[in-house]
Order: structure tokens, then C-alpha cells, then sequence
């Protein structure tokens, strides 16, 4: 199984904010979208950093009220890990688990082309799981 299967399921919208945009509005597009995490953009790379909600309360902890009204790209994380839409789920959920992240943008031929998350690849396994018990139990009725 590969992380195109995932976008192919889920879509590829990717929601992000440029660097120079404030904590206060990444918070509030999280919030409104439901989301953890959004890509930091600037025009020049498909990806330039990540922030996620834990990044804002770790800001927030360390600064006070202040931090809101920072921009993103001074707490964003800019080595962001990427894959592409050929890699396997299970070199995302190795990735995930080794380096501790829940997100992994999708990057094919310099565009950013999806994001695929922990929540993503969860759901795709028990769907995967749930097939292979009902093929079993298929199986053992038949026999």
C-alpha cells in the first residue's frame, strides 16, 4: 500500500499560511478546519516549514499571550520530512513513529501534491484489517 492510495481516498487539499501570517491566525484556521497542522508556504519551496497545534501551545508556554501575535516562522518547524505518493505506508508510519511527527506532506516533481496524516494512515490499516477478517471469515465458511 502507498501514500496515493491515502490521497486518493482523502483528496489532496492541503491547507497552509504563508510565513509572515501570526500565530493567532494559523490557531484559528486549525480551529476552524479541525485540523493539527498547516504547511508554511512562501512562494519559493512546495514546502517551507510545519505548524502544528502543539507547536502553538509550546509558543504560547514559552512567550506568554504575546506569541499569537508573532509570525508563524518564528516557531514553525523548517526541517519538514516529506514523502511521495509512491512511498509505502509503512516507511510514513516508520517515519512517524522514529522522528515523532504526525504529518508528512506529499511532494511530487517540486509541488507540494498532499498531506498525509497519522489519522490518515490509522484509518487506512483497520480498513485494511476489517477486509482481511471478512475475507477470512468468508473463507472459513466456504470450507
Amino acid at each position: 500500500m502507498i501514500v496515493n492510495r491515502i490521497l486518493s481516498l482523502k483528496g489532496r487539499d492541503v491547507a497552509t499560511i504563508e510565513p509572515g501570517r501570526s500565530l493567532s491566525e494559523a490557531a484559528r484556521v486549525l480551529a476552524e478546519r479541525r485540523i493539527g497542522a498547516l504547511l508554511i508556504v512562501d512562494g519559493q519551496r512546495p514546502v517551507s516549514g510545519i505548524i502544528s497545534e502543539r507547536d502553538i501551545v509550546r509558543a504560547v508556554a514559552a512567550h506568554g499571550a504575546k506569541a499569537l501575535d508573532e509570525p508563524v516562522s518564528r516557531f514553525m518547524t523548517e526541517k519538514v520530512v516529506t514523502c511521495t505518493g509512491e512511498t509505502s505506508i509503512n516507511d510514513v508510519m516508520e517515519l512517524m513513529t522514529q522522528q515523532k511527527f504526525r504529518h508528512v506532506p506529499v511532494v511530487e516533481g517540486g509541488r507540494l501534491s498532499g498531506i498525509v496524516s497519522i489519522g490518515d494512515v490509522v484509518k487506512l490499516r483497520l480498513e485494511e484489517v476489517e477486509a482481511e477478517t471478512q475475507a477470512i471469515k468468508e473463507y472459513i465458511a466456504t470450507a
